[in-house]
Parts: structure tokens; sequence; C-alpha cells
């Protein structure tokens, strides 16, 4: 055959070059390429007359015919009797030619596969001679497991002695794992035993020695049958220069070898041991828990706490105090959702963003189970903030830990991993660390979702301004009520932003319109929080100024770039907090209403503004992103001046956020147009409980409008923060003044005072 037919039954190994000559009958053929003008091969036509001893003739067939007949070859290789007749008039042979062709090319194809399945064979019985060279040498020289000396053995045979210690490891080993992912699953033991263990080469390979010790270079490596995936770096991930990890945070596991197996083991009896203790303190009507007589939130009983055997009633380092809170409410999302959420840093931080300045993922230890989120654990490194600069932004290094308690029901829970370890008076940076927290999640009908959320931290009193420690200590500044208040304006949030209902106003924005709007209010409501709260999210600089009249002031700087990516110029930020005698309710619906704004915005020339533009994020009407438009402007152009507002209110507090945007950026951001190059220049006021009893009977309602009912009960006095950005054209020197500093702080002074008058304050 000069052909190589290009069957794919064989791949690589397919001996397509075979051209040796076969003789069956006394008959030749060459392989295809040739054939006979008689009978050949092993199907001889009975009623042929040719005498059966006489050689015929060879007979050898065009290139063209050869083609022909390997392509008809490989779609049929038994072609019937029509097919061979079609063949015969197209190729110009006789019918028998084809006829024998074809039972040729079988004979030669079966005798390849045959010689192919004996190379594979010889191939095999080779490596099985070699390995049981190997083992046969090893028998001849036993090796104690045990010692690493030479095995003495017994009355028993050498093989029965290796099996025999092999046993006794093996049933150590599968009682400690059973055991602990009995613990961290919350399986019975017997569902365990038909559970396939992967195999022991995988990535999932967890060096356990003898007597629970942990050892890092086991020789009998057993894989963990719980969705660990340890990895070959620390905690899962690449091994970085000094334990350095790629967010460029010190990784608490910085440690390679046994002591990064011991760090893994001592992190996931941490988190099995939080776990248990928040699924205890979340029980409805746990003994852990009472009523407070002012508000009648459920507040940690200590002395309770402390006879319940707790693992995490060490005493607490000097200067600091516990916080506990609990709270319940529902949610419009499913609870798989809000898992996904959670064990995402970049999400999380999306669906909390007045809360959470930044979060990174440093280790992630375990992704889950069985394609679930189940036993899903994972380091992370959270900034927690107030919007006050008078309240630092809390800094957690956290284990959150993932489990399906029951159908339709997970829980999360966070622990500092310095928990235990005695390092909080060691560390002078420091200043808080989160005891068993988080939250249970049950699916409720209707696609709801009731939750039951506990913060548990302590942090040290000293560092919080003193006007802001009744409202710290109270726990609605970092406390449960404020993470499920603002978990359910988000989930209200996100369900009118997918809703399509078509709206009968012509002048109406489109749904891509109102999410880059949303989009953008959002990215302005982050800049306004990063002058307010300062984290490693944005990078300020901070002004010492000894000679500044107001002590709480914070002024910072940064440099401003434009699109071209060359700085320009500087924005100076600086904000204040004061106590006001009056209702939140009521500074809110003062500050946000358009009519009013030329009551305290100096920067609008004194006038009214009209709201253009309203995009509802809430069943509250303060829960919203306008435009507003002047009706007066300074520089007498009606109509010049356009804001850019994002406002909302909740149980926790509220919010307003505004920045100067122009027509042009504007109308491509309606029509959906990519907001990320627009220059925003926020400016704002955060309004929030004192932190009084009076002030603190304000609730969660529980029908996932994340409104807390309403705000009427909401008497007292608040506490305003009022911040301020400003950009200075500084083109020549690059440098701040000290009349740019006076200027700004002149500003937020009046703005404030501004306030005051029109609401009453003396």
């Amino acid at each position: 055959m000069e052909g190589h037919g290009e069957m794919g039954l064989i791949g690589e190994n397919f001996d397509s070059g075979l051209l040796g000559r076969m003789r069956e009958d006394e008959y030749e053929s060459r392989s295809g390429s040739e054939n006979f003008d008689g009978a050949s091969g092993d199907d001889l036509d009975a009623g042929d007359d040719q005498p059966q001893n006489k050689k015929k003739k060879y007979h050898r067939h065009t290139p063209q015919q050869i083609q022909e007949l390997e392509s008809f070859f490989k779609e049929c290789p038994h072609p019937d009797e029509k097919q061979r007749s079609d063949l015969s008039k197209r190729l110009g042979l006789e019918n028998k030619q084809v006829k024998f062709w074809f039972q040729n090319r079988r004979t030669q194809m079966k005798t390849q596969l045959e010689r192919h399945e004996n190379m594979i064979l010889r191939q095999e019985n080779e490596k099985l001679r070699a390995e049981n060279s190997v083992m046969k040498e090893a028998m001849a020289n036993p090796i104690c497991s045990n010692c690493g000396g030479p095995a003495i053995p017994g009355q028993i045979s050498m093989e029965e002695h290796q099996i025999r210690i092999e046993n006794a490891r093996l049933k150590e080993e599968l009682t400690r794992v059973c055991t602990l992912a009995n613990k961290f699953l919350g399986r019975p033991l017997s569902a365990l035993a038909n559970m396939a263990l992967p195999s022991p080469n995988s990535s999932l390979e967890l060096g356990i020695g003898r007597n629970g010790i942990v050892s890092g270079s086991s020789n009998f490596g057993m894989s963990m049958p719980m969705g660990f995936n340890m990895g070959d770096g620390v905690m899962g991930t690449p091994p970085t220069h000094s334990g350095m990890t790629h967010s460029g945070m010190r990784s608490p596991m910085g440690m390679m070898g046994n002591d990064a197996q011991q760090e893994r083991t001592m992190l996931i009896d941490l988190a099995i041991a939080a776990m248990d203790e928040l699924i205890k303190m979340s029980q409805p009507d746990c003994p852990l828990w009472m009523k407070s007589s002012e508000g009648g939130k459920e507040v940690l009983n200590h002395e309770e706490y402390a006879r319940s055997g707790s693992p995490f009633t060490n005493p607490k380092p000097n200067g600091y105090v516990t916080e506990a809170t609990k709270e319940t409410g529902l949610l419009i999302i499913n609870s798989v959702a809000l898992v996904e959420t959670l064990l995402d840093a970049d999400r999380w931080t999306e669906m909390f963003p007045c809360m959470i300045a930044r979060a990174v993922t440093l280790d992630v230890i375990s992704s889950g189970m069985g394609g679930s989120r189940n036993g899903a654990l994972q380091v992370m490194h959270s900034e927690i903030q107030l919007p006050s600069p008078l309240v630092p932004v809390r800094q957690y290094s956290v284990l959150r830990f993932c489990k399906q308690h029951a159908e339709g029901v997970w829980v999360v829970v966070d622990v500092s991993i310095d928990i235990g370890r005695n390092t909080a008076n060691g560390n002078p940076y420091m200043s808080c660390r989160r005891l068993p927290s988080g939250c249970v999640l049950q699916d409720m009908p209707n696609g709801l979702c009731k939750i039951t959320w506990v913060d548990h931290s302590q942090y040290d009193e000293s560092a919080v301004h003193q006007i802001y420690r009744p409202l710290v200590n109270s726990g609605l500044a970092f406390g449960a009520h404020r993470w499920v208040a603002t978990l359910q304006r988000q989930c209200e949030c996100l369900a009118i932003l997918m809703s399509t209902m078509p709206s009968e106003d012509p002048t109406a924005i489109n749904q891509a319109g109102r999410r880059s709007m949303l989009k953008l209010a959002q990215r302005m409501t982050d800049y306004f929080w990063s002058g307010v709260c300062p984290s490693t999210a944005c990078k300020w600089d901070i002004l010492h100024i000894s000679n500044m009249g107001n002590s709480d002031m914070k002024i910072m700087s940064r440099k401003h770039q434009d699109n071209s990516g060359e700085s320009t110029s500087i924005v100076l930020s600086a904000a204040t907090s004061v106590w006001l005698p009056v209702s939140r309710q009521r500074v809110f619906d003062f500050l946000r209403e358009a009519r009013l704004r030329g009551e305290w915005d100096v920067l609008t020339g004194g006038g009214p503004m009209q709201e253009m533009v309203h995009i509802p994020k809430g069943q509250s009407l303060g829960n919203s992103v306008c435009i507003l438009r002047g009706n007066n402007a300074s520089n007498g152009n009606e109509g010049n001046v356009l804001y850019l507002q994002d406002s909302w209110t909740d149980s926790s507090g509220s919010m307003i956020v505004y920045s100067p945007i122009n027509m042009q950026s504007l109308n491509m951001v309606m029509n959906g147009g990519d907001s990320s190059f627009i220059s925003l220049l926020p400016s704002g006021f955060s309004i929030l409980p004192d932190g009084h009893s009076n002030n603190n009977c304000v609730g969660t309602s529980n029908d996932g409008s994340g409104n807390g009912g309403s705000d009427n009960n909401d008497s007292g006095g608040c506490l305003l923060t009022a911040g301020i950005q400003m950009l200075l054209n500084n083109l020549q020197t690059s440098k701040l003044t000290m009349e740019s500093v006076d200027a700004v702080n002149a500003l937020i002074t009046c703005t404030i005072q501004k306030v005051k008058d029109a609401l009453g304050v003396a």
C-alpha cells in the first residue's frame, strides 16, 4: 500500500507503513495496492470454476484507484454488492477485484491491530518484571518503618509483618480523620464509611502522624475526605517571600513545612470551635442573651457566658471592652446567593459599601466540597468603618468558615486568627479582635431568607472619641443591628434595580441608564467615605495642624490625577463630627430636601434647587439617587449648577452625599454609558443615633424592607458628621498653603453653623 489510510483507530502507534506480503490459499496480494485477476482471501466464491492451484497474475492498481478505495474503506469497511458494483464501474475494475481488495485490506488491518496489541502487552510485561524485581530486592533487605533500621522478622512472614504495621497506622489515621470530619461537617461516621477517598497523590494530602501529631514529612500521606485543598504553598496559595501574600499584606501563616501544617491544624480546630459557639449563641431563647431594660434589645449576659464553659472566655486584653449583639430579620435573597457573596471579598464589600472600607482574601484553606460552599474555610482581612473621623477604622484578620447546617440552612462564622494565642497585649497595632461572630441563614417561602446575626467583639475603648462611646458601647455602631439593617437595605435596592416594570413616563431612564447612575453614585459615596474614615483603601496624607481651633477637625490631602494620568492638582478633604439635640429623622429630611438646600449650602448662592431626576433605591422616599439643578446660581446663570446626590436611611443611620457634575457627563451616564472616567468631588453628611437610651428604641423591621419599621420613635439627639472635598489648582508649586487649609476649615465650619441655625440649635 502506498497510501497510509488515516483511520484514527489507534492514534500515533498505528503501523501505517506495514507492507509485508501475506499468503493465503496459495494466492498473494500486496496490501491492497496490488490485486489478482482471480479469487483471493478468506471469502472465495463457491461457484468459481477456476483451478485452485493456479497462481494468478498481479494487477497493480493506479494511485487514483487506491485513493478512492481507501477513502471508501474509511467510511464503509464492509461494502455490500451494490456498493462494490458502483465502485467497480467508477474505477474501471472488475467486481471481484473490488471485493478481494476489501477482503485483503480488512485482513491487513486486523494484523496491524494484533501487532500493536502485542507491543503494548510486551511493554506492560517488562514493566511488571521491573516492579517485581524491585519488590524482591526490598523484601530481601527489609527496613523497619518505625526506626528506619534493618527489620528482624519473627515467626510471621515479612509480608504479614509489613501489613500489620500499615493497618495499625491506617486505623489511627482513620479514627482521627473521621472524628475531625464528623465535627467539621456535622455528618455521622457511617456516612464517611462509604465515602471514596481521593488518590494519595492528589493535592489534598495532609500528613498526619501518629498520636494525632501533624507531621510535615510523613511517608504515609492520607487524603482528607473533607474538601480541604491545601495546595503546595502557604494555606493553598503559592509561597511568597517572607510570608508576604499577593495583596502585599503579611500572612499570619507565613511559614512552610511542618510549621505550616501545624498552623493549618490549629486554624481548623479554631474554625470548628467558633462554629459550635455561633450555633449555640444564635439559638432562639438562648440563656446567654437577655432583654435590655433600654429598648428591649437582646444583650449578652456576661455572667452566664462566663459560666458557659466557652473556649473563648479567656480574659480580654488590658483596656479592652466587650460588645455583643444579636439581631434577626428577613431578607429579599436566598441563602445560597448570600453565602456566595460573603465568601467573595469584592462582592462582600459591594453588599456593605458604607461599612467595609477594604476586604481581601489572604488564603483559601478549602473552597468547599461537592461543588458547594459546605466546608469552605478561608482567611480574610477587612477594615470596618463608621462614618466619622472620630472613630478609627477596625481592622480584622479572621477565619471565615461556612457550613450547611441543614437543608436550606447555612452558617457563616468569623473569628480572629489570633484568638487564644495571647498576642493582643504584645501587638501595639491591634486595637480590636473578633470573637465568634456571623450569621445563620434559613430559606423561607416566597424567596425570602431569615437571618440571625451575632456580633461579638472586643476593642480598645480609648481610641474612640467621648461623644461616640455611647453609640459604640451600645453595639449600634459595629454590631449586629447595623449589619442586618444594611443588608436589608441593599437587598431591597438590588430587587428594585432588577425589576423591569415598564414606565409610562417617556422621559424615564432605561434600565442601563439606571445601572450606570447607581454605579456612579456608589463610586461617589466610596470617595466620600475615604475622605472621612482614612483607611488603606485610599491613600490620604493626614495634616497635623497644631494651631487649628477645632481639634476634632481632620484634614487630609491627596494628589488628583486627570484622565491623562498626570497629577495636576491637589484634593483637600476636611471632616468633623458634632452632636445635635435634634432627632436624626428631622436632620435627614432637612438636608436632603432640594428646596431647602440654599439654607446651608453656601456654594449654591443661597437659592433653592430642583430635583430633575429621581431613581428610587428603596421603599422610603429618602433612599434614592437624584440629580439636582440650581435655580439661582451665584454667577447669575440660571440652571447652571448640577449635583449628583445619593441618600439613604435605615434604622442604623442616614447618609447624604453629593458632587457637582456637568451636563455632558450626566447625559452620557443616563444613556447607559461608562461612568468610570467621570471626575467626582464628593461632600456630604452622615447622621447617626447618639447611642443614648431614648435613641436605642429604633428596631429592625421583619418585612425585609430595610427601613427599620419607622423612625417615628427616633427622638433625642444625633451625631452629625460633615465632610467636604475641595480641588486646589496649584500647578506651579503643587504644595498646600495655609490659606487653603484655612479656607476648607472655614467652609465646613460655616456649613455646620448654617445647619444648626436652620434647625434652631443654639
